[in-house]
């Protein structure tokens, strides 16, 4: 008796289609497990190189003390109190960029879209630095004043936009909280060139506080801790959370909103959370990293190689790769000219920019996932 619609919808569905979500799923468990791989190896390695099993025997105590005797006491301090937030927090951050690229391309329709289009980058660049600059010793919940007003600026300037989008649409045919794409991107860009202007001219009246505002502009995670972490990492999983959820919705946006309409989709509330929700994401990032660009543009082009443009599969394979290349960029940044630092935007700007320059000259028409 059970088998009559069982039969019905294996007859239903597309030739292929169970093979195509299978390979998909194991791209999406492939990464999951690169990445973990990739955070252990990068917690392992550094100016004190420190063996993997001896890694992982050092965290399996932090959950459970009895299991295991005590190590090392200095490779414990190394791990725990320097690296391993550090390698987190990279984690975390290239996650957030990696989704919120995927949001932003499919809400916008533009391939060239990032994480940083509606002024968050240019609003956390702002807050930094005027913190930076003004040597303002504000604290709050073991956060300086530099992440703080970074994350204000990147949520202030996001407001903004969205309120200058809104604008003139209050009667006619829009809904009075209607957000129409093509304002909201023009608003970005122009609130993008306005900080971008402000912060010139108060870096060329920085005076001797000038390079530190420099170097956090370049974007990496030297100094990076704990309590980074911990207001990083709510707000990017959640933004993601957001948007993976409404993903099928995303998947109908592309269609055209009046489809997407007719289909059952609430259009504008679909995008306010999806806005919301990557600008969460992309706040919380910019704040506790800095401006790290190319990881949100290029990294969903690479994963739509693998997964096609279904964005309830994009949006988690895109995250993951996305922390499992900034780890990998932060540990070259430690490693490569150690002692010295190299700022983390400086990587993923010398592997990013040919790589996207390489993904455009073989692209042969309009990409498909728009």
């Amino acid at each position: 008796m059970s088998s009559g619609p069982k039969t019905t919808r294996f007859a239903e569905a597309p030739p292929g289609y169970f093979a195509k979500r299978r390979r998909r799923g194991l791209t999406v468990l492939g990464l999951a497990l690169l990445l973990l791989l990739t955070t252990l190896a990068a917690t392992a390695w550094g100016s004190v190189a420190i063996p993997i099993p001896e890694v992982a025997r050092i965290l399996i105590r932090q959950f459970i003390p009895s299991l295991l005797p005590p190590g090392d006491p200095v490779a414990e301090a190394i791990v725990m109190l320097i690296r391993l937030p550090r390698v987190l927090l990279a984690a975390v951050v290239g996650m957030a960029l990696g989704a919120t690229g995927v949001v932003y391309q499919g809400l916008f329709r533009n391939p060239m879209a990032d994480p940083y289009i509606l002024g968050v980058s240019s609003g956390a660049a702002l807050g930094a630095t005027i913190a930076i600059l003004f040597d303002l010793r504000v604290w709050f919940l073991g956060l300086s004043a530099t992440p703080l007003l970074a994350f204000a600026g990147a949520l202030g300037a996001t407001a903004a936009v969205v309120r200058i989008a809104r604008r003139g649409y209050g009667s006619g045919t829009w809904p009075v909280d209607a957000l129409p794409v093509e304002t909201l991107l023009l608003a970005g860009i122009a609130m993008s060139a306005f900080l971008s202007a402000v912060i010139s001219l108060l870096l060329f009246l920085g005076g001797e506080r000038l390079p530190h505002a420099i170097f956090w502009l370049m974007g990496g995670f030297s100094g990076r801790g704990w309590e980074h972490l911990r207001m990083a990492a709510p707000y990017a999983l959640s933004g993601i959370a957001i948007a993976f959820f409404l993903s099928p919705d995303l998947n109908l946006l592309l269609t055209g909103e009046e489809e997407a309409f007719q289909l059952g989709v609430d259009v504008e509330r679909v995008k306010r959370f999806l806005i919301v929700a990557a600008s969460l994401a992309a706040a919380s990032a910019a704040a506790t990293s800095g401006l790290i660009g190319f990881v949100g543009l290029i990294v969903p082009h690479l994963v739509r190689f693998f997964v096609g443009p279904d964005h309830r599969w994009l949006l988690p394979a895109s995250a993951l790769l996305g922390g499992t290349i900034l780890v990998v960029a932060d540990l070259f940044a430690r490693t490569l000219l150690s002692p010295q630092e190299l700022p983390v935007g400086v990587i993923t700007a010398f592997l990013g920019g040919p790589f996207f320059l390489f993904l455009l000259a073989r692209r042969k028409g309009p990409s498909r996932a728009y």
